[in-house]
């Protein structure tokens, strides 16, 4: 009687075991659905943000040409083309300096010993 009893209670041990252990397996294949569906949103997000990323940089390629910064700045900006009266050469100047490179040699001169 004494080992009928014994292996009941093993016989129920076994069993809770097995039933915790298939418990836990379907609880983590459950959490490893979720993870699948939540990595494939994010990779989902993330190639939408790179979609976004590329037509951004595509825009701001456009903005930058010559051509659109001449559009803007006379039709938002009101700006107009300069008279050649109002164009200075550098090198017309009074106080600019000399492009010969003698800026460099007075400056050395100058210098104390």
């Amino acid at each position: 009687m004494n080992s009928s009893r014994a292996f009941v209670q093993l016989w129920t041990l076994a069993v809770v075991a097995s039933v915790a252990a298939f418990i836990l397996h379907l609880a983590m294949r459950g959490k490893t659905v979720a993870l699948g569906y939540e990595l494939g949103r994010a990779r989902s997000e993330q190639a939408r943000l790179r979609e976004v990323k590329r037509v951004l940089e595509v825009e701001g390629a456009s903005y930058r040409t010559p051509e659109r910064v001449e559009i803007v700045a006379r039709t938002l900006l009101g700006m107009e083309a300069p008279t050649p009266d109002r164009i200075i050469q550098m090198s017309d100047r009074p106080d600019a300096p000399p492009s010969d490179g003698s800026v460099a040699a007075s400056a050395a001169d100058e210098m104390p010993p």
